[in-house]
Parts: structure tokens; sequence; C-alpha cells
């Protein structure tokens, strides 16, 4: 099939390399033409695993290629999926839609032929319905469907998400639009994943309901963290626990500093917003949503009260600054306030991540960036584990605690041991489990 994604950001860059590989004909478009010219060059302009060998294959095999002409990409297409951004939009935290509809209209303009668009942004309920009508107007001339066909792709594996799904939700109101669907994710057959056909609003509102429900499930296990460390319990037991019943299962229980990046923040948002404007209030996703946001300014009381109570003219190290391992995103990410909390309490604050250093610049420049994870906590009055880089599970402690001015560390991701820190000589903060004295020298 020939396939055309509007859009070469995360979503639309891995998908468009997966249906390539997949041996579809594929063209990505984009209208910032120095991204598309970095992704001709071979340079890729996020840090996904594994992202850039598979472009690299596909552009080698003829299968994939980028462009800013929409109008000449676009002929003979069978389906073009949009796939451009829905940030949140400012002044009332609905999704900003303006991006998808202009994308909508001018796929419609460009269309030489009958063709299938479907949406692979995430969408608020009903907007396949505008799309729809605004093809429709733009060209009456042509048969142009609509389909809903959200992605279920965690950064840091979305190669292997998409390869090897959960589940593949199309929303289709019509016959040829599930025809032409079934035929692009017809190479997965041979994996087994199961396909769900269900009409278009539906297919949207499993996209939020799902985002919305792993977040509750993050947001109630960090709160059960809280209670874990005023009864002097651990939450890691209590997750494992809980998590072998099959009816909860194990996944999105590890407690920390809250949830970040592109996904879980702006959809429990829209997801609130359009109940809101339905009259169906959704009070859990409202209170997740709220929890969430002043859980991550909670985390630097955290390290303040680690650090004696008061972090003034202090020195605290940060080891990673992204929202999760394996990504540079740092969207939303739980670094941002607990820099500007530690800041406004008149901390000097150092950091470091393996990938996320050139947006970090960007988004916090009064933090002062570090090459490595020693250097960063070199003279330190505190190290705080951020994101659990893989990095970050094997750091030289006994290294650590020579280069820091004060033995104090608060792991916000608990990768380490509470009695192996004691052991070692740490003043040792965890989420959710009972700290131990240190151990007599």
């Amino acid at each position: 099939m020939h396939i055309v994604v509007v859009g070469s950001g995360y979503v639309g860059l891995v998908s468009g390399a997966s249906f390539a590989d997949f041996g579809h004909s594929v063209v990505c478009v984009d209208k910032d033409a120095g991204k598309i010219a970095k992704l001709e060059a071979g340079v890729m302009p996020i840090f996904e695993p594994g992202l850039d060998q598979l472009v690299e294959t596909n552009c080698r095999a003829g299968r994939l290629a980028f462009t800013t002409d929409l109008a000449k990409s676009i002929s003979g297409a069978d389906v073009v999926f949009l796939a451009v951004g829905t940030p949140s939009r400012r002044g009332d935290g609905h999704a900003d839609l303006t991006f998808v509809y202009q994308a909508a209209r001018e796929v419609a303009e460009a269309a030489t032929g009958s063709l299938v668009v479907a949406t692979k942004s995430t969408v608020p309920v009903g907007t396949g319905d505008e799309v729809e009508r605004i093809v429709r107007q733009a060209r009456p001339d042509l048969e142009i469907t609509v389909a809903s066909n959200p992605e279920f792709l965690r950064e840091g594996s979305a190669i292997e998400d998409f390869k090897r799904p959960d589940r593949i939700v199309i929303g289709a109101n019509d016959p040829r639009s599930r025809e032409a669907m079934g035929e692009v994710y017809r190479p997965l057959y041979l994996n087994q994943p199961p396909i769900m056909f269900t009409s278009r609003r539906t297919s949207e509102l499993i996209k939020y309901a799902a985002n919305a429900f792993l977040a509750t499930k993050i947001t109630f296990i960090n709160e059960i963290a809280d209670l874990c460390e005023q009864v002097g319990a651990n939450v890691q037991e209590v997750a494992r626990g809980i998590g072998l019943d099959n009816r909860i299962g194990s996944k999105f229980l590890h407690a920390g500093p809250g949830y970040g990046g592109s996904c879980f923040p702006k959809d429990t948002l829209a997801l609130v917003k359009t109940a809101q404007d339905h009259a169906s209030p959704l009070r859990i996703v409202e209170t997740v949503a709220a929890v969430n946001d002043q859980r991550k300014r909670a985390m630097a009381r955290k390290v303040i009260q680690a650090c004696g109570g008061s972090v003034r003219d202090k020195t605290i190290a940060l080891l990673g600054l992204t929202f999760k391992p394996n990504t540079d995103d740092m969207r939303d990410a739980p670094s941002i306030a607990i820099v500007t909390a530690l800041e406004d309490a008149g901390a000097r604050v150092r950091g470091f991540d393996p990938e996320g250093m050139q947006h970090a610049r960007a988004m916090m420049p009064d933090l002062q960036l570090c090459d490595s994870a020693y250097s960063c906590v070199e003279g330190a009055d505190a190290m705080v584990i951020v994101t659990e880089w893989n990095e970050f599970r094997a750091l030289d402690l006994k290294r650590v605690k020579a280069l820091l001015a004060e033995p104090v560390v608060v792991d916000l991701r608990n990768i380490y041991r509470p009695e192996d820190m004691a052991r070692l000589g740490f003043h040792y903060q965890s989420i959710g489990r009972p700290s131990l004295p240190v151990a007599e020298s």
C-alpha cells in the first residue's frame, strides 16, 4: 500500500518507519524543512532506541521517504495518517486541534482520488466527525472516508510496541475504511494481535480512557507510598502483593515522583474537559491530575527534609531529567517542578541526563548541567535520583560517597536497597519504604 504520514514527530516518525518495515511504501510529510533535511541525512529529531537503524534500513530499501511537499506525496495514496500535535490549549486545557483540522483540509485539497484519512493523533471524542465534515466540504467530488487509529506507544520501547502491540484499535464507520485499515495492518496477522474494529467515537475514547486509567494506577500507588512512609510499610511489597492479583496486574504500580511526558498530563486534562463539556464530570480523573501536579513539587520538600530542613546555599545533584529512561522527552517531567522548587528554596541545582541535556538546557536555563553522573555529584550536599536510567543503577557507590560533601541520597525511583545504602554509610531516603539507620563504621 502507499501510505502518507502527515507529521514527523514522535508518533508520525515511529509509525511511518514501522509501516515501511511492514513492506508498505511510506512518505512522511512535515512542514519543518529543517527537520526533513535532518531526517534525509539520517539525523533523528528524537531519541528512541532503534529508530535510527529502522529509518536507515527502510530508506535504503526505498520504502521510506521524507518530504515537505504534501501535494506530490499524496498522489496515489491509499491511506493518509494524521499524526500532528494536539497540545493542551492555553487558557482552558482542551486539546488544541488546530493542526489536525488544518492537516485534514490540506490533505483533502491535495487529494487526486479516493482515499482513507486516519487520525493517529490523540483527539477528543467527535474529532473524526469534524474531520469528515472538513474533507467533504473541501472535496465533495472525491470519496474520502475518515477512520480513527489511536497509538499506544511507550516512549523508549515504541518500535517493539508498534510491531508487537497488545491490541490495534480501528474506529471505522464505513466498510471502505475498515477494509483499508485492515490491509494496513495485515502484515501483523502472524503475530496475532487483537484487532478491534469499533465506531470512530468509541475508538477516540478508548485512547483517552486507557491513558487516564494508567495515570490513575500510578497516582494510586504514589498515594499508597505516602501512607507506607507514615505507617512503616514497604510500598514495593504492597505493589507486588496487589499486583499478583490478575484483576489488578503489576504494571504501572511503581511508586515515584509522579507521571510526566507527552501523553498522560495533557490527555487526562483533555478528557476531564471533554467530560465537563458533556455534563458528565470524571471526578476520579480530576483528582488524579491534581494529585500528580502537587506530587512533583512535594518531591522537592522530601529532598529538603533529607537535607535537615533547609537547602539554602546547598548544592543538590539531580541524576535523570527526562520523564522516563530511554527517551530525551522533557515534557512535563517531574524534574522541572523539582528543580524550580529547590531553586526557590535557595539551592544550587546541578543535573545530568544521558539523553535529555539539550532539552533541559532550553527548559531550565539556571540549572547547571554536568557531563557525567560523577561530575554532577562531586561536592554536592545531596544526590537525588529522579529518572531510573540503567547507568544510575550501577553507580560506584563508594566513589559516589567519596565525591559527595554529605552522604545524603534521595532515591525517587527506589533503584537501590535501603539496607545496602545504610551499610555503605548513606543517609538514604526512598519512596514508600522505611529508612534504616546508617551502619556504624
